[in-house]
């Protein structure tokens, strides 16, 4: 790959990133210590009940956490030549196979923090026809055990859907649906204890999702107080790092820390009245996955037109998405209740198309940038939806197709223009401004 002419690297400005990123490396290698001791490990999708392994104290990685690892520390071209030298095509979706790509690596040992040690247990939702054969490849290469929680499809949620999903699950999701949800996650448990020797402690679990429930209160509160303050005391260069590496451990006292942490920072520069952009004009919201191997992208636009991102789906989706109540009266059904919701959270053009105009509102967000991957298999079908409904609520969208994962597909200067455009033709001629 040719070198690269442009900085990827995001100015760091909170606390808070730093002591997740020294955690996260911390971590990592005291989980391998354990799985080299022979304890299992599982290999899991963003979209699974995690909580279960916090509470049964079973070591696991989450995929989309490993790409983004491998695709920050500038090694996704390699792990993804190694899928074509393998005879796979180029436009495979990078997201989900970059633990496959690393099962093909002659030198494992090569990839970050010492690589990715073999999986003996892997856990998905059965969602994308892609994702799960590429899952299937990456247990047959490394003899992992597979277990695959089934979908059951709702086309339609509320429109106000945040309204009811702290407490009343069955007006959001369907007491059939909830019934089902339960009872796969019930099977889970059972694939879970059999293949890892564990078992599941009902006071454990219900500790973990209390957990759960103060860590996105703090991601709730400071989401808010950065919508309302107004220049922005943060950007999403400060929090999308922090929010992602704690949300991957939630469930721990350490995630809530570190959630409290974001929080207590982010509130003492609004305090104080410091602005991450000063002279902040523009307020942009970002829909995708991070531009893990390109942050600094996010900064390229501020001195230039005081424009500032400040909005991501990692922190908002834990504001609103995630927080159950009544942990105490069925544990397990509480659990179903956020991952039934979540399953169809990533993947359904209502979800979306409603919740980002709210939260467009809500953010005084004058300007959107909207990141549709052309390999995913289901991050592009809705995006139809949410422009549309953006567009009409008066919310200027500009679409950037890329792929988030792998650097070599990134055209620095063709995205630096499109937004460029979005701002100078579409936001700043509304607000009365030139250039």
């Amino acid at each position: 790959m040719a070198e690269q002419k442009y900085e990827t690297r995001s100015v760091k400005r909170l606390n808070t990133p730093k002591l997740t990123g020294a955690y996260q490396k911390q971590w990592f290698m005291g989980l391998r210590e354990r799985i080299e001791a022979g304890e299992p490990f599982g290999f899991v999708g963003a979209n699974t009940p995690m909580e279960l392994f916090q509470a049964m104290d079973i070591p696991f990685v989450v995929n989309q956490w490993w790409t983004a690892i491998c695709a920050a520390k500038q090694m996704g071209p390699r792990f993804y030549g190694f899928l074509e030298q393998a005879g796979y095509r180029s436009d495979i979706c990078s997201y989900c196979a970059a633990a496959y790509a690393c099962s093909l690596d002659p030198h494992p040992e090569e990839g970050p923090w010492g690589g990715l040690p073999h999986p003996t247990i892997a856990i998905n939702a059965e969602t994308c026809s892609s994702g799960i054969k590429i899952e299937e490849l990456m247990c047959q290469a490394w003899g992992a055990a597979s277990y695959r929680i089934q979908h059951y499809h709702q086309d339609v949620f509320l429109d106000n859907w945040w309204e009811y999903a702290p407490d009343d699950w069955e007006t959001l999701i369907g007491k059939k649906r909830l019934d089902f949800y339960e009872n796969e996650l019930r099977g889970l448990i059972r694939f879970l204890e059999e293949h890892t020797g564990r078992r599941l402690e009902m006071a454990r679990l219900i500790e973990t999702l209390n957990n759960v429930n103060e860590q996105e209160t703090w991601y709730r509160k400071t989401r808010d107080l950065i919508a309302r303050t107004v220049p922005s005391p943060v950007t999403v260069t400060d929090t999308v790092n922090a929010v992602m590496q704690a949300q991957w451990h939630r469930g721990t006292r350490w995630g809530v820390d570190m959630a409290r942490s974001l929080y207590e920072e982010v509130k003492a520069l609004a305090d104080s009245g410091t602005a991450a952009v000063p002279g902040e004009r523009v307020r942009l919201l970002w829909i995708g996955r991070g531009l893990w191997f390109n942050l600094a992208f996010y900064q390229h636009f501020e001195q230039k037109y005081g424009a500032a991102f400040i909005w991501t789906m990692y922190l908002a989706m834990g504001a609103d998405s995630y927080i159950r109540n009544h942990v105490e009266e069925n544990p397990v059904r509480c659990l179903a209740a956020r991952f039934s919701f979540l399953e169809d959270v990533l993947h359904v053009p209502p979800f979306n198309s409603q919740w980002f105009v709210k939260e467009a509102r809500h953010n005084q967000i004058d300007g959107v940038v909207f990141l549709v991957p052309e390999n995913c298999m289901n991050n592009g079908d809705f995006g139809y939806n949410i422009i549309r409904s953006l567009e009409d609520a008066g919310f200027p969208v500009c679409v950037l197709h890329a792929d988030p994962a792998d650097a070599k597909k990134w055209s620095q200067e063709k995205m630096v223009a499109a937004v460029e455009e979005l701002i100078e033709t579409r936001i700043l001629p509304g607000k009365g401004e030139g250039k």
